[in-house]
């Protein structure tokens, strides 16, 4: 039960993620009871993995759970600067603490948090995507081992990669990603499918890096376990 709690949390965040990033589609209120909400999973995800942190320094540390740390420590990092700046900058939810002081740098720190956020939050789901493959193939009763699964798989997900690379460069990520403007270009009008659809494939573009980033990782760790086992 609890498993299936932590697969929920982070399903909902990365979606909270993906809805919180159209905020000029739905208003500035739309946005700040979502950002709440996610703040509300933001806690109840870091209750139930409390183990975690208690085992932060036990065992031994592989190239995959360094990388697994470094990984959830930034989408900490991004999610408390999203979560600061947001309530500074806040006009509904939490209007009522009156806060009128740094604004000018809670709204760099809520660019940096929402673009490098969703990245980050993609290449945590990726490190973890063998998890959620694996309950598809159970569900969906397929040979996690077939090849055509497998090519299937990879050719799907380097399609939507490359898709999400190309929206990288066309929507300016790195302008934003590194602070080069000041302000964000928001267009009013654009459809919101093809708006979600683009962040979508950005955000699939780190799931499918750390994903087979990490599936390396375990085939060297393996070949290298073999080699000393001979």
């Amino acid at each position: 039960m609890k498993g299936k709690l932590k697969i929920a949390a982070d399903v909902l965040m990365a979606a909270g993620m993906l809805f919180m990033s159209g905020y000029h589609l739905w208003g500035g209120a739309v946005h700040e009871w979502g950002g709440a909400g996610i703040f509300t999973l933001f806690i109840f995800h870091h209750i139930l993995n409390f183990n975690f942190y208690k085992s932060l320094f036990k065992g031994k540390f592989s190239t995959f759970r360094i990388t697994l740390i470094i990984i959830d420590f930034l989408t900490l990092v991004a999610m408390l600067a999203l979560m600061y700046s947001g309530i500074t900058m806040s006009r509904y939810v939490f209007a009522f603490l009156k806060i009128k002081s740094g604004l000018a740098i809670a709204r760099r720190l809520h660019i940096l948090g929402s673009y490098w956020g969703i990245l980050i939050m993609g290449l945590h789901l990726g490190l973890h995507w063998s998890m959620f493959l694996s309950i598809a193939d159970k569900k969906l009763k397929i040979n996690s081992a077939s090849k055509i699964r497998n090519v299937i798989c990879f050719s799907v997900g380097a399609f939507i990669a490359c898709c999400g690379a190309y929206v990288m460069i066309k929507r300016d990520f790195f302008t934003y990603m590194f602070l080069k403007g000041e302000f964000v270009f928001l267009d009013y009008e654009e459809s919101k499918v093809l708006f979600y659809l683009d962040y979508f494939s950005v955000m699939s573009l780190c799931v499918f890096m750390a994903h087979y980033f990490s599936r390396l990782l375990k085939i060297i760790t393996l070949k290298k376990k073999n080699i000393f086992e001979r």
